[in-house]
């Protein structure tokens, strides 16, 4: 201490401090007065403190039960000394003591207790709930390698199937119509042991207009003769003219006019040859008119107990040839008289049919008959290998 400092006396310190107050009579400290204010400031009113309201008597007890133990005190959190250090050490932050559950001073109104109120969430979400129903799984059965194997056969053949009806469609269809043609082409090589006898040579042929002066005729078969070889149902010359283009086979039928004065020998001879060489025979014959030359008459054929059975080489009087080149056939036709009469010089169908000739083959239109004929059989053929669709009954 320094010189200069002067230490309080007696009673000047004392004077600076309240008044202590003084002790009630029942021995019980009475209530701190406020202190006083400084001159020249209005002094505030203090309000007496609130009586404190005595401890709830204990409840009577009842006669022979035990003393009621009274409930311990709620344990607090555990109070570090204030002279021990804090885990850091000196001068280290410490935590906030707990404060001990002590009751307010007298003359201090208890704060009121506020309920408190659940922290909100973001959203209240109902709770979660499963929906599916678990079952009880069947019991998978152990492959088979056979079962495995049959199936990979059957699915392989499958695709097989299907391709092999695709591939087939797309075939038919690229074929087209000429695909059609050529195989009407083909059947028509064979038809002459394929089709029946009536659908190549009909019972009754009908020529509309066909007649002398476009009148209309009708021919009814009397005969049909066994198929054979070109060599001994042609003459040579005719024969050698159409082995050429590969002659396979001929057959013949006779027919008679409605008066049965007049016969005629139709004949279809099969060929083997393709369109091509069908198209350039058709050509010939129209270039060095075969049709027309009396060394290659198609021969008759007079079948016994009939009306033509004296139709012979000698009683051919006209005839007709026509090469089909959509067809492997060549038709031919030739007529005479059925009395056997023996003209002076055969004729071919374009000469007879010639109005202004005056001959005894064009006057009784044997030159008709012989085209007519041709004609109906050229059709019925056609019909033979594209047969019409049959009428629903």
């Amino acid at each position: 201490m320094s010189a200069d400092t002067v230490a309080p006396g007696p009673g000047e310190g004392e004077k600076d401090r309240p008044a202590a107050p003084a002790a009630r009579p029942d021995g019980q400290p009475t209530a701190p007065t406020a202190p006083a204010a400084p001159p020249g400031i209005p002094q505030r009113a203090v309000r007496p403190p609130a009586p404190v309201p005595p401890p709830p008597a204990a409840p009577a007890r009842a006669p022979g039960s035990a003393p009621a133990r009274p409930a311990p005190d709620a344990p607090g959190p555990p109070v570090r000394p204030a002279h021990l250090p804090g885990p850091g050490g000196p001068g280290a932050r410490t935590e906030p003591r707990a404060t001990p559950n002590v009751p307010p001073p007298p003359g201090r109104v208890p704060d009121p207790v506020r309920p408190t109120r659940p922290i909100p969430t973001p959203f209240d979400a109902p709770p979660e709930t499963y929906a599916e129903i678990t079952t009880r799984l069947r019991p998978v059965p152990a492959r088979r390698p056979v079962r495995t194997v049959a199936a990979v056969v059957c699915a392989v053949l499958g695709l097989g199937l299907i391709g092999g009806a695709a591939t087939a469609g797309a075939l038919t269809s690229g074929a087209g119509a000429g695909g059609a043609d050529d195989s009407a082409y083909d059947r028509a090589h064979t038809l002459w042991h394929t089709a029946p006898v009536d659908a190549l040579f009909p019972r009754t042929l009908r020529g509309e207009k066909a007649g002398p002066g476009k009148a209309d005729r009708v021919w009814t078969r009397i005969a049909v003769a066994p198929d054979g070889d070109c060599t001994s149902a042609l003459d040579p010359k005719l024969a050698a003219a159409l082995t050429r283009t590969g002659c396979a086979r001929v057959v013949r039928a006779t027919y008679t006019d409605a008066t049965s004065t007049h016969v005629t020998t139709v004949g279809l001879v099969f060929t083997g040859a393709d369109q091509h060489d069908m198209a350039a025979l058709s050509q010939r014959v129209d270039a060095q008119s075969l049709d027309e030359r009396p060394d290659l008459l198609p021969r008759a054929y007079g079948a016994r107990g009939t009306v033509a059975e004296r139709f012979g080489p000698r009683q051919r009087a006209s005839w007709a040839l026509r090469v089909l080149p959509d067809v492997p056939v060549v038709v031919y036709a030739v007529s005479g008289f059925a009395d056997g009469r023996i003209p002076d010089a055969p004729q071919p169908a374009a000469t007879a049919r010639d109005a202004k000739s005056t001959s005894p083959i064009a006057q009784a239109g044997l030159g008709h008959e012989a085209v007519g004929v041709v004609t109906g059989a050229e059709r019925a053929l056609r019909s033979a290998l594209d047969p019409p669709p049959e009428e629903p009954k």
